[in-house]
């Protein structure tokens, strides 16, 4: 056996119902709530999300909205400012690009703003079950 696949068959005995904890009930919400994410907790963005996801629904509506509205509501979980501009923008190129609709495909998907690799991933296992790792600096840390 592979030892990747050792250690995956491992981390699914220790972890049998592993989940992203960062609440969301479609695709756009969890790439939105990941791309949050960056520098703070699920907790604390998960205290945002559900404001700023009645009030915005979809790619389209966010892709609209005026900044200080954004920042208004996600203020809470820091760095606000950039974070509302990403997710505007994202949502743009979104509307513009894909239908309002997430791309399944890790190019497309890293081309949006504010999203990057880890990202990336996130949203690629967790929404199109591609077998991804969502590498960080304290997982890159502690797996070496």
């Amino acid at each position: 056996m592979k030892r990747s696949n050792y250690i995956i068959k491992h981390l699914d005995i220790l972890y049998p119902n592993a989940k992203c904890e960062l609440n969301h009930s479609n695709n756009f919400e969890l790439l939105v709530a990941v791309v949050l994410s960056a520098q703070t907790t699920d907790e604390r963005v998960n205290s945002v999300t559900p404001i700023l996801f009645k009030k915005y629904s979809n790619a389209y509506k966010l892709a609209k909205a005026k900044l200080n509205d954004v920042e208004k509501i996600i203020k809470p979980i820091g760095l606000y400012h950039n974070k509302a501009v990403n997710i505007i923008k994202l949502s743009n190129v979104l509307c513009d690009l894909y239908d309002g609709e997430v791309p399944s495909d890790r190019n497309a998907l890293e081309s949006l703003p504010g999203v990057g690799r880890k990202t990336a991933n996130v949203v690629l296992n967790n929404c199109f079950d591609v077998p991804a790792f969502a590498v960080d600096t304290h997982v890159s840390r502690v797996s070496k």
